[in-house]
């Protein structure tokens, strides 16, 4: 069961780290870029389908993709309820 709430963990702080690169101008052939590559390519499979489904909330000019806040907070609810 350990095993499982760590890999939930690491997955949320996958998340998160994504959305924080996202903020950052990257360099096509930079190490940041590759660790942004490998976290698009880990959590893609979760929130592509949710984003599909989530519509996106306008803010200005920008609009919030939400899908991520509901992975994080899903993955905190299964970890409050298996650990």
């Amino acid at each position: 069961m350990q095993l499982i709430c760590t890999f939930i963990n690491a997955y949320i702080i996958a998340i998160f780290i994504r959305i924080v690169l996202h903020w950052f101008p990257l360099h096509p052939d930079g190490i940041m870029a590759t660790i942004h590559g490998f976290l698009h390519l880990v959590t893609e499979p979760v929130l592509g389908p949710l984003r599909r489904i989530i519509p996106t909330v306008p803010i200005g000019n920008a609009r919030l993709d939400l899908s991520p806040l509901v992975v994080i907070f899903g993955g905190q609810i299964l970890v409050g309820a298996l650990c």
